[in-house]
């Protein structure tokens, strides 16, 4: 879906490179996530105790590479006289305008453009489906519910549409549970403190990098009842958090932020991971891997910047639907 929007690269084929970039982007999750110890003991960073900079510095250079490659095959692929039809055309085509400071963009700033898009809108996406699809299947009466409701309004002649999902709120409340006990970034993004402040009695001096821990946040139990309890009627009229979204106005639950700095993927994000969750849940049922008792699921996490889980949801899918839908 993110790649169509950007390449439009709609052909439907399987792009060997794929699985190349994908284990870039966990590699560079994995080391950014990990524990450093030049990040809290400032004099000792130069030395690169765990090779952690070294690591990250090679992996640069091979997204670079990767990048470069993407941009030059899509300014031979197409002609300056087609009219601008994805995003990456429309960022190649501002190389040759000038800004009101007569600037132009650069090859450099389109590659930080496209890395951050890809890091920021793969890895937390799908791993968050991951976790809803795994709550889904240790949870039978939730995937039940989630079945019929997809079933009802969507029916089994058809996949399901970006179109049908405000009518279906039990699945958003299950995404809105899924996010608030997996949130895709547990510690949010490094903040600086712009001016010295004082906070429930603690001195921040400016200057000082700041992590907003929104796992624990969402799991507190003076704001939710039962917190480690999979439960998405919560979310529900009737429930205890009904009118709570996840969007950044009700600070009991911020997994993209809030504020100034929340994430400008948000509404995009929210979407693929509700339409993702939605065809799955829709289109198949699921049996786990050697027959594992769904009660017995391992739910440990992994360490890292991205909240992983420790054990990939290994699954094996039945068709639900009529069978000209797989077709067509």
């Amino acid at each position: 879906m993110l790649g169509r929007r950007v390449f439009n690269d709609g052909n439907g084929g399987s792009d060997p490179k794929a699985d190349e970039f994908k284990s870039m982007v966990v590699e560079m999750m994995v080391l950014a996530g990990v524990f450093n110890i030049g990040d809290f003991i400032p004099s000792l960073e130069w030395l690169d105790i765990q090779g952690v900079q070294d690591k990250m510095k090679k992996l640069h250079k091979r997204f670079d590479a990767f990048l470069t490659n993407i941009i030059e095959e899509h300014e031979t692929s197409n002609s300056k006289s087609e009219k601008h039809k994805d995003l990456l055309s429309t960022l190649l085509s501002l190389k040759e305008e000038k800004d009101d400071d007569g600037n132009k963009l650069t090859d450099v700033e389109i590659k930080a453009l496209l890395l951050n898009m890809f890091a920021a809108g793969t890895d937390t996406s799908s791993s968050t489906t991951e976790w809803a699809i795994a709550e889904l299947l240790k949870n039978p009466r939730i995937l039940a519910q989630v079945q019929q409701e997809l079933d009802n309004v969507v029916g089994r002649e058809r996949n399901v549409k970006e179109d049908d999902l405000p009518n279906l709120p039990y699945l958003q409340a299950v995404i809105k549970e899924t996010f608030r006990l997996h949130p895709s970034t547990p510690l949010s993004l490094p903040r600086i403190a712009s001016e010295s402040c004082e906070i429930f009695g603690y001195h921040i001096p400016k200057g000082s990098t700041l992590l907003v821990n929104v796992w624990a946040i969402a799991r507190d139990p003076k704001e939710w009842t039962n917190p480690l309890e999979f439960k998405p009627e919560r979310f529900l009229p009737g429930g205890e958090k009904f009118d709570v979204d996840v969007k950044g106005n009700n600070f009991e639950v911020i997994p993209f932020g809030a504020g100034r700095r929340i994430c400008a993927g948000m509404s995009l994000g929210l979407r693929i991971v509700q339409l993702l969750t939605a065809t799955l849940a829709h289109s198949f049922d699921w049996e786990l891997e050697n027959g594992i008792n769904a009660e017995k699921l391992n739910m440990d996490e992994a360490y890292g910047l991205t909240l992983q889980r420790a054990v990939p949801l290994s699954v094996h899918p039945k068709p639900r639907l009529s069978a000209h839908v797989y077709s067509s």
